[in-house]
């Protein structure tokens, strides 16, 4: 019998991690927010731009150092298991609390663009990442971030709905503002760290692949606070940005984070179970989801439990015999 101690530290860096890493970009995207509203940046550049990629920057941080310590499948992991658990997990629970309905711009604008961007991502990931690749995805969410910016006024409501979640009321004191927003990001950067670390591990002692444990443990601790606001939005009935909200996190997901791995540390995707099964999963799953939101306009829970079925069947699948057979060798 083996010691059970690595999988038990790897699981304390990783959960550790995982929960510092909620709290500092929440704070990192909060200072740095009230820092463009002080110098009077448009709600639309702060909304798309800096919010954007702020909320996905536990993914980019996570997934960015994993590929720059050569483990790729776990970047890959992540993205793809953030989208997934996005679009099924999270929207699938807060849909069982309330029906959410789908403003017809988010049927017209963020489903397509989302839809497309996960596609892009599941043709180019496969057999690896190459640099230029990278490139391609930084080009192209640099493209998405011009076209939402010229298609959105100044005024746009859902972009002052998103700012004022992260500004609030209270006068801007730009010093504390700075503070909070350098000391966020670096604890972002910090966490990021424990949580590879956690999840390298965890794979180790269990004999699970790279790719596995970031599409579960890491996907899903980097989507942690995005289920807990969309419960809570769902409760109080605030559900007008949730699904824009998470259809635009898929896109920075497939394309911002792919592009930080691709540049940073490209390569070839050891897992070829998670790069061919799990980017047809993701497909699957996101275009299911969408057909959902164009029927009725709403999401209720009927297709709440279909998406979580979903869900379970992709971690199922991707788990294989022989993953879960090595892991569970490895506990007796």
């Amino acid at each position: 019998m083996r010691s059970p101690a690595p999988v038990i530290l790897g699981l304390i860096f990783a959960v550790a991690g995982l929960i510092v890493l909620a709290f500092a970009a929440d704070h990192f995207v909060a200072g740095a927010a009230r820092l463009a509203v002080f110098y009077d940046v448009s709600p639309v550049v702060i909304g798309a731009v800096l919010i954007g990629f702020g909320t996905s920057a536990p993914e980019m941080v996570v997934s960015g150092i994993a590929a720059g310590q050569g483990d790729l499948d776990i970047g890959v992991g992540n993205i793809i298991g953030s989208n997934v658990a996005n679009i099924s997990l999270v929207l699938a629970a807060a849909a069982a609390v309330r029906t959410i309905p789908v403003a017809s711009a988010t049927l017209r604008r963020e489903v397509p663009i989302s839809v497309a961007s996960v596609l892009v991502f599941a043709l180019l990931v496969q057999g690896g990442i190459t640099r230029f690749e990278g490139g391609v995805f930084a080009a192209l969410i640099l493209g998405f971030l011009v076209f939402v910016l010229r298609s959105s006024s100044s005024t746009d409501g859902s972009f002052a709905g998103d700012v004022g979640e992260f500004v609030g009321d209270e006068p801007v004191v730009v010093e504390k503002a700075a503070a909070r927003a350098l000391v966020g990001l670096a604890f972002v950067v910090v966490s990021s760290y424990f949580i590879v670390d956690g999840a390298e591990r965890v794979a180790n002692a269990l004999e699970l692949s790279g790719g596995f444990v970031g599409f579960t443990l890491v996907a899903l601790g980097t989507s942690a606070p995005e289920l807990v606001t969309s419960v809570q939005a769902a409760r109080q009935g605030e559900t007008e940005l949730l699904v824009g909200n998470l259809l635009g996190s898929n896109v920075f997901n497939s394309l911002a984070v792919g592009g930080i791995i691709g540049l940073v540390g490209p390569g070839p995707v050891l897992d070829t179970t998670l790069a061919e099964t799990g980017s047809v999963l993701m497909v699957v799953i996101v275009i299911t989801s969408a057909v959902f939101m164009l029927i009725g306009g709403s999401v209720g829970r009927n297709k709440a439990f279909v998406l979580f079925f979903l869900w379970v069947v992709s971690v199922v699948v991707l788990s294989g015999g022989d993953t879960a057979e090595a892991a569970l060798t490895v506990l007796r």
